[in-house]
């Protein structure tokens, strides 16, 4: 029979770390004696984030005697105690590999349901000390799980562990993590772990996600199978077209006439080129043409102090040569029978009018909603060719906002002045249950955002993408001002090259940093800890180009293309998506 060995609380703190203060309740400690577990907490204990930790369907963590014997072997420590994995409970047995989601267990006088893994976030490794170790923990399947509590009652350690009743379709812990986490997914699995009642929401709206996307369930791509073509690869510069005073279109073919892998609407481009004599720099671009156009666009705006966009503008001509990444990006179009909402701001029309390419393409029946922030008409890229798309769309609304006091465009019908608030949502018609797409400055896609969730569509079908650096999103770190990316602190490294292709930083390496998500701290690269939906998507990244070796080696890999950052380092000159 399984045992409770250790009941341990704790109370949310503010801890220190990199710079930052995170307000947590990771830091929790054996207590002796009956302790009274309630329907959403331990007596005594708290969460510091709620939206990845606690609540009822995560009342309690559990944690693993043998789990704590394999780390100290792994990790060569000696110094690891009950609490230090942030569980509430820490067992004698009850594997993760056995225990299934929805299993029911009495311990003590209370009686629990097993409901999810563990959130493998950032503050485990916190913890202990171990910045990789919530990568490390789905790669070894050692997550541990949560219980819900069904009836309340006092718990002591010391008190047998009993299984009332077997959960449906018989998933382990384990199988449910790597469904989410890892490559080489099985679709029988994840439509069985569907049928789970006892699942949490959260990783029930992942499944489903991953249910409607086929290639997803198809498992990781084999060497030479993925989309494109590796690294960066030289491509000819087919014509140049001014589409306003400060946007050009560049049109892209490959140098010896072979046909371009098709794209996904919304995906984009990253180039690589010397522009003076501080070597390469990575910039990249949304893909503004039709999925299956023949040849790539990609359109710049010229931006006051911008070298790259200058560049481009001034000194590339038709006939040049870039060298340019595959396409890619998950901001893409996605099947449905929901309304769609395109809305964009300035040059953040690009990737929202590939889609719109694309439901023209095939007179797409779902309604759909284009909406453009401009400052006027002179400064509005492909107004013309955006309103001939919707014309070849069956039900189609056009909604164009002038933000410049005094716009004479603003007297035609299908144009207002200022910018798009709630209420103008509702006096166009916008679907509560439509799908929306937005990219554009950040305070246009925070505000609009905002306006969407309150008007009634579910954050998850909120789709954002902006140009730079991605957000960071770092659940429980207490906000400060934000800080543009830039140079390491210190000595420069001596090592390889690394480039954040977002950011527009190219840093080089040193071991003091200890990994690349290391680095990209140092650097204030914004990095993506997220407990959506109470599922911690980690550090894994995509790989533009190069080669990293793991420091600490996860027993599986991420996908191609990817790279788990918070415990590799560069062999060789490498390109992140960050």
């Amino acid at each position: 029979m399984a045992t409770l060995l250790s009941v341990n609380v704790g109370m949310p703190q503010d801890v220190s770390w990199q710079g930052r203060t995170v307000h947590t309740g990771a830091w929790k400690s054996p207590v002796h004696g009956p302790r009274m577990v309630r329907r959403l907490n331990i007596d005594g204990d708290g969460q510091g984030d709620l939206a990845g930790h606690g609540g009822e369907i995560r009342a309690v963590l559990v944690y693993q005697l043998q789990s704590y014997q394999y780390w100290q072997k792994q990790l060569g420590r000696d110094d690891l105690a009950f609490g230090m994995f942030g569980e509430n409970f820490t067992v004698d047995g009850l594997p993760d590999d056995e225990v299934c989601i929805g299993d029911r267990y009495r311990i003590g006088e209370a009686e629990f349901e097993v409901t999810q893994p563990r959130v493998t976030c950032y503050r485990v490794g916190m913890r202990l000390g171990e910045p990789a170790m919530a990568a490390l923990l789905v790669a070894h399947h050692r997550p541990g799980f949560y219980l819900r509590v069904l009836s309340e009652g006092r718990v002591q350690a010391g008190d047998g562990i009993t299984l009332v009743r077997k959960g449906p379709e018989e998933l382990s812990v384990a199988d449910i993590d790597a469904l989410l986490y890892l490559p080489g997914r099985d679709p029988e699995k994840l439509r069985r772990a569907l049928n789970i009642p006892a699942l949490s929401p959260g990783w029930q709206q992942s499944f489903r996600e991953l249910a409607a996307r086929p290639a997803e369930l198809a498992g990781p791509r084999q060497p030479g199978q993925e989309p494109g073509w590796p690294g960066f690869q030289r491509m000819r510069v087919a014509r140049i077209v001014p589409e306003t005073a400060a946007v050009s279109s560049i049109y892209l073919d490959s140098v010896d006439g072979t046909a371009l892998p098709e794209v996904r609407a919304g995906q984009y481009l990253s180039v690589r080129l010397a522009v003076d004599d501080t070597g390469s720099t990575v910039r990249s671009y949304s893909l503004s043409c039709a999925p299956a156009a023949g040849a790539y666009r990609i359109s710049v705006k010229r931006e006051a102090q911008g070298r790259v966009s200058g560049y481009l503008h001034d000194t590339l001509r038709p006939g040049d040569l870039l060298e340019v990444a595959a396409p890619r990006g998950t901001f893409v179009l996605e099947q449905g029978t929901r309304p769609v909402v395109l809305a964009s701001a300035g040059i953040g029309v690009t990737p929202v009018l590939a889609m719109l390419h694309q439901l023209a393409a095939v007179r797409d029946p779902r309604p759909v909603w284009w909406i453009h922030v401009a400052h006027d008409r002179a400064h509005h890229a492909f107004a013309d060719e955006a309103h001939a798309l919707l014309g070849q769309l069956p039900d189609a609304h056009e909604h164009i906002h002038y933000t410049a006091e005094g716009a004479a465009e603003a007297d035609e019908p299908r144009v207002s002045r200022g910018r798009p608030t709630a209420a103008s949502l509702r006096a166009m018609g916008v679907p509560a249950d439509a799908e929306a797409y937005l990219c554009g400055p950040q305070a246009f896609m925070d505000d609009l955002s905002g306006d969407l969730r309150d008007h009634g569509l579910r954050p998850e079908r909120i789709h954002t993408e902006q140009f730079s650096a991605l957000s960071a999103i770092n659940p429980g770190v207490t906000p400060t001002a934000a800080v543009r990316p830039h140079q390491p602190p210190g000595s420069p490294g001596t090592g390889p090259q690394v480039t954040f292709a977002r950011s527009g930083i190219t840093a080089a390496w040193s071991p003091t940093h200890g990994s690349l998500l290391g680095l990209a701290e140092a650097c204030d690269i914004p990095t993506r800890w997220s407990c959506r939906t109470g599922v911690c998507h980690t550090c894994v990244t995509p790989l533009v180009s190069g080669d990293v070796a793991y420091t600490t080696p996860p027993l599986e890999l991420p996908e191609p293309g990817t790279v788990l950052v918070c415990c590799s380092e560069p062999t060789g000159e490498v390109v992140l998506d960050l």
